[in-house]
């Protein structure tokens, strides 16, 4: 169990920075000879569950033997949840993201998310040598999610949010220490300054309602705004302020390390490149100029979605996630007592031989067809509480695929860069490359 308070914290922490997240749970595996195993993270008692017999247990047992938990720090950042609970809030924003995520409702969202692409491909990529792409990209998904749930297209006013952003997602998941200086004190203060600028906003917004210059099914924001509970109350400024605050980290933060990495495989694996692009510029010459984007076009891109998924299982945005028992149960031969946390890999299956045949090497063939066995590919998580953001993750990813990939060629200037994972995957200096536009080669 590690030493006490921190238990094995620091070594879960620091085999991610030092790029192999999954190296913690392999070592113990092999260790115990047991996909199963206790350890302590974050100050909990914690299960370790691998495989996708693990994946399946959890997901399908969701609200019976487990529930979601998340650690303290996450409870301490968003502070307005802790009055009924993460768990109760989660909860109701499951029963009410569905109607803005589903195809249907995304469909509308296609034109627009590909004409900030092009804005933020103008603004940030022509006319340069080179760029950094992790910033760039995290710029295009904040924009994105921005427009999405808030319906801020200005790039100044997106701009204002963006570090304290930052500052908050490095220290979710981190060891709950608040003094100065940790990245746990800089999340809390970054929370309180983002939350400010939101009531702003939702101040605001009552305000256009009420004079019928907003409408109320615009975006999630207006939707919040006019939705009661069941007993007809509606719901507090601060309390749309942290669901707003939760949406806008899980609508950018995991896209954009999704799409950083599909750049640098891309430069990494030129026959995969040539492939995306011959059916991205397919797509592209079937354009009038200036048409923007629509579903059909997206349901074209199936070979430039199976690399993405590709590099979603090798470098997943997400780790792994926690669930708490709610009662006492057996699994696999082990007693689990309730009220203990157990802690799902992403990499436990992904990685895996048995799930995927020589696991390190890049295959998008392997997404063909039915795709890969229940349970082993689980970026999105599964079960009840799938990611109800799949859907809008996907248009996001493949409509800046698109964009990226029929205006450049690039190269990676540091071949050797390191890959840090806190909490999520990130190439240490952020991934420069250096353009080379279509045109010109």
């Amino acid at each position: 169990m590690g030493l006490p308070y921190i238990g094995e914290s620091l070594q879960f922490l620091n085999t991610g920075r030092k790029g192999h997240p999954e190296k913690f749970i392999f070592d113990r595996v092999a260790k115990y000879s047991s996909k199963v195993f206790k350890t302590s993270i974050l100050a909990e008692p914690i299960v370790v569950v691998c495989g996708a017999t693990a994946n399946k247990f959890l997901f399908s047992n969701e609200n019976k033997l487990v529930q979601a938990w998340w650690p303290d720090s996450v409870n301490k950042i968003f502070p307005s949840s802790t009055q009924t609970s993460s768990k109760e809030e989660s909860k109701k924003m499951r029963k009410m993201l569905p109607q803005f995520l589903k195809p249907e409702a995304l469909m509308r969202y296609i034109g627009m998310m590909d004409s900030i692409a092009q804005k933020h491909f103008e603004s940030g990529w022509d006319n340069k040598q080179q760029v950094t792409v992790f910033p760039l990209a995290k710029r295009y998904t904040f924009w994105v999610a921005c427009k999405v749930f808030l319906s801020i297209e200005d790039p100044q006013h997106v701009a204002k949010f963006a570090d304290p952003f930052n500052a908050l997602a490095s220290g979710i998941i981190s060891i709950p220490i608040n003094f100065p200086g940790t990245s746990f004190n800089k999340a809390i203060k970054a929370s309180n300054e983002i939350r400010k600028e939101l009531v702003a906003i939702i101040k605001q917004r009552k305000i256009d309602l009420e004079l019928n210059k907003a409408c109320p099914t615009q975006d999630i924001l207006s939707h919040m705004l006019v939705a009661t509970d069941d007993n007809g109350q509606h719901m507090t400024e601060l309390d749309i302020a942290d669901k707003i605050l939760g949406l806008l980290i899980g609508g950018h933060d995991t896209a954009s390390a999704a799409i950083t990495f599909i750049v640098k495989y891309l430069s990494e694996l030129p026959h995969i490149y040539n492939e995306v692009l011959k059916e991205q510029m397919e797509i592209a010459k079937s354009k009038k100029p200036g048409e923007l984007l629509n579903w059909d076009d997206i349901l074209k891109m199936k070979y430039s979605w199976n690399v993405a998924c590709e590099v979603m299982r090798l470098a997943p945005p997400l780790q792994g996630a926690f669930r708490e028992a709610i009662n006492d149960f057996v699994f696999s031969g082990f007693s689990i007592p309730k009220g203990w946390k157990l802690y799902w890999s992403t990499h436990s299956t992904h990685r895996n031989p048995e799930c995927f045949p020589e696991p390190e090497k890049f295959d998008p063939t392997r997404f063909e067809g039915n795709g890969p066995p229940p349970y082993t590919y689980v970026p999105f998580g599964g079960g009840p509480r799938m990611c109800p953001g799949k859907e809008y993750a996907r248009l996001e990813i493949l409509i800046f695929m698109h964009n990226v990939i029929k205006r450049f060629n690039w190269e990676k200037l540091l071949p050797d860069e390191k890959i840090v994972v806190d909490p999520m995957p990130i190439p240490a200096k952020g991934l420069p490359v250096r353009l080379i536009p279509h045109n010109k080669a």
